[in-house]
């Protein structure tokens, strides 16, 4: 059993971290929040006795307030902070001192190149990107990121550990912002918000299209599959007709920028593409939550 170690005791890190502790590993959690570390144990027992699993797991992790506790001896170290590149380089560079040399140093960021993340490690070959999806103990796929320095063994050591935890590893061969998952998630986005933006409907429809159309079909039919479906000489024809006319901005989409100037942010201020309220916001994370535990049951099965 490999040694774990999670930096970041938040959302995404107590999820990894419980992730491992159920396949029976030890896991180390290090954070500065002394109420973060205080609380771990007790999420992690939550969310398995949620998901009818054994919440004695929770035993296996245990926080440590001082990084060099948490990193000591560790096989492997997840990084599991904020989206901030500045941040990111410093913790890296303060793992490369604290570890051995055989430690595989990850970083779990949504988009960050991980090129950037570990620019100037001297020991750059065992430094790689693992994107976790939120919540990482529900959501199946881990994005394994090489980056031109990375060594093939490490990165392939980490796929076939994430797949013997019970993830779905997806090797990503070049490093590019957004990986593979959010470079076509935030492709949808972008025509969606443009939709919008031209008044071609409004927000509820575009989620209802989504939802009641090739959404229902996504889980079991990808796009590349879809294509091949239908005929590459079909899809040619399609892109012809329907590309030149679908967005291509360079950068965020102006209705976008103004929605934030506008101070709506979403659910944090009750308003963003849409209004809602305290209730309607928990009817949807409980609607989420119920879908992904629905459709990993139905996989198990």
């Amino acid at each position: 059993m490999e040694r774990i170690a999670v930096i970041g005791a938040g959302l995404m890190g107590h999820g990894i971290a419980q992730v491992f502790a159920l396949a029976g590993h030890t896991v180390r959690v290090h954070d500065v929040s002394a109420d973060a570390l205080a609380s771990l144990r007790e999420r992690i027992g939550r969310n398995l006795v949620e998901l009818g699993l054994d919440a004695t797991s929770a035993r296996r992790v245990h926080g440590c307030a001082e990084l060099a506790d948490a990193v000591r001896d560790a096989d492997v170290v997840f990084e599991a902070g904020p989206e901030d590149l500045v941040w990111k380089r410093a913790l890296f560079a303060r793992l490369e001192t604290l570890t051995s040399a055989q430690t595989t140093l990850a970083s779990n960021t949504s988009v960050i190149p991980i090129t950037q993340i570990m620019d100037g490690l001297a020991t750059g070959t065992r430094a790689l990107g693992t994107h976790w999806w939120n919540p990482p103990y529900l959501v199946p796929l881990v994005e394994v990121i090489k980056t031109t320095h990375t060594e093939a063994a490490v990165a392939q050591r980490m796929f076939d550990l994430l797949a013997r935890v019970g993830k779905t590893p997806a090797m990503v061969e070049k490093d590019v912002p957004g990986f593979i998952g959010n470079r076509l998630q935030h492709a949808l986005w972008r025509e969606a918000i443009a939709l919008v933006a031209e008044g071609v409907c409004d927000a509820a429809t575009v989620d209802t299209v989504v939802k009641a159309s090739f959404g229902r079909r996504l889980p079991v039919l990808g796009p590349l599959e879809n294509a091949d479906l239908v005929g590459t000489d079909l899809t040619l024809a399609i892109h012809r007709t329907v590309l030149p006319a679908i967005d291509a901005t360079r950068g965020p989409s102006p209705y976008l920028v103004q929605l934030v100037a506008q101070g709506r942010l979403g659910m944090k201020c009750g308003e963003g593409f849409l209004r809602w309220t305290a209730d309607e916001q928990g009817a949807l994370r409980a609607r989420v939550l119920a879908h992904l535990k629905a459709m990993n049951a139905a996989d198990a099965a």
